[in-house]
């Protein structure tokens, strides 16, 4: 149907990729779409289909053999998360733990934290989850309140984080925190929190718009005693390792905003080719088909952009700008997709039987986090004026410096 008319995939046109293509599908359609009814009842998906992702090797599908990763390049955790993304599959938090923890871990964890978490990772035993929001503090996250106050051996960690996926099933957190005994003006580092340490507490998954089979929840710490060696970098560098991986985190939103886009055109070409209206199908009224028309060429376009950035990112040169541009086009893109695949579905897309409707409630959120769609645009704007904002920075200081 829809493949007809988009140009093949350079990024996905391998053997290998096709064939790990068919075994996504088949996972998806076997073992996790009859599930999701249930998962949402209980506002989570279960461990199981962890682990069978492990089994599988769709975890950790880029990281190293020797952490029980899957060793191939980043195109292929891409298309799982696309694949995923078609058939408005948002209960398991895979893309998070693969695609943001797992990294996090191989580039700046120690060999005895990579060894101890990625291969439990890989296998699905462990599931992760990332701490950074708080309920004060979103993309601001120089504002974070959690403190880590250094204790000689360990650090002891009071404050909440909110908003968090995985977060409920968590098997351990990496957590955002103010360092160096707590005071306002150090910086910023990140702990490995264990869920079963003492003091760490998660809250009731939340009741939301969508993502319903999502575990997003609060998480608490009271005076949780974490070791020295669980600090993951160096001490008060914790901002700089965010800015740095944030790239990646902004281009997977953007990979499930080109699978849902596909995903709900795909469903709404096979409702309107058979239901009728005036004796016809919806489909053949030219409305139907202009409106198909535009919402496809916005996927073709806005996939050539985003494989772009899967190819840089595999070699290590996307640019923060550039991910921020895919994260904030690809889901209005989405969101603008699916809006008009609903009303094309008329009363029936309203209805959460369809998945239409849940593809329209699920993907609202996209345009929040990962920072806010307004906040790509100021990313890209300062990239746009970057010699412009450093002399006014240059100035800055030379006038403070005349001042005192």
């Amino acid at each position: 149907m829809l493949a007809n008319v988009l140009i093949e995939r350079e990024i996905y046109s391998s053997e290998e990729h096709k064939m790990t293509q068919k075994m996504i599908q088949d996972f998806i359609e076997h073992e996790i779409m009859d599930q999701i009814e249930e998962w949402e009842k209980k506002g989570m998906v279960s461990r199981e289909i962890w682990q069978r992702a492990g089994e599988l090797g769709l975890l950790c599908i880029d990281m190293p053999e020797e952490y029980g990763g899957g060793g191939m390049d980043f195109s292929f955790s891409a298309l799982f998360n696309e694949e995923l993304a078609k058939k408005g599959v948002t209960g398991p938090g895979f893309s998070l733990h693969s695609d943001v923890i797992a990294p996090y871990l191989l580039k700046y964890g120690s060999e005895a934290q990579k060894q101890k978490y990625l291969p439990q990772m890989a296998s699905g035993k462990l599931i992760t989850s990332l701490g950074m929001t708080e309920p004060d503090c979103g993309s601001d996250l120089q504002a974070i309140k959690t403190r880590a106050v250094d204790k000689g051996d360990h650090y002891l960690v009071n404050g909440q984080k909110t908003f968090i996926t995985n977060g409920y099933l968590s098997d351990m957190s990496l957590v955002a925190v103010k360092t160096q005994n707590g005071t306002d003006r150090e910086g910023i580092s990140l702990l490995l929190i264990e869920s079963n340490y003492k003091g760490f507490e998660k809250g009731v998954p939340f009741k939301k718009i969508g993502m319903k089979s999502q575990d997003t929840c609060e998480l608490f710490f009271d005076d949780v005693r974490v070791p020295k060696e669980n600090l993951l970098g160096e001490e008060g560098q914790g901002f700089q390792i965010m800015m740095q991986e944030l790239a990646r985190e902004r281009l997977i939103v953007a990979l499930n905003a080109i699978g849902g886009a596909q995903g709900a055109i795909e469903e709404t070409i096979e409702y309107t080719s058979t239901r009728k209206a005036f004796k016809q199908p919806v489909a053949a009224f030219q409305n139907t088909q202009f409106k198909l028309a535009e919402c496809a060429t916005q996927l073709q376009l806005h996939q050539a952009f985003v494989d772009r950035c899967t190819g840089l990112l595999a070699e290590h040169k996307l640019t923060a700008e550039s991910a921020s541009m895919a994260k904030y086009s690809a889901t209005d893109m989405h969101n603008k997709v699916v809006d008009e695949c609903l009303q094309l579905f008329g009363g029936y897309g309203y209805m959460w039987d369809y998945p239409i409707a849940r593809m329209y409630a699920d993907n609202r959120v996209a345009r929040i986090y990962a920072g806010t769609n307004e906040i790509m645009k100021v990313l890209i704007a300062r990239g746009l004026f970057k010699e412009l904002f450093q002399e006014m920075k240059q100035k800055k200081k030379e006038a403070t410096k005349m001042k005192l």
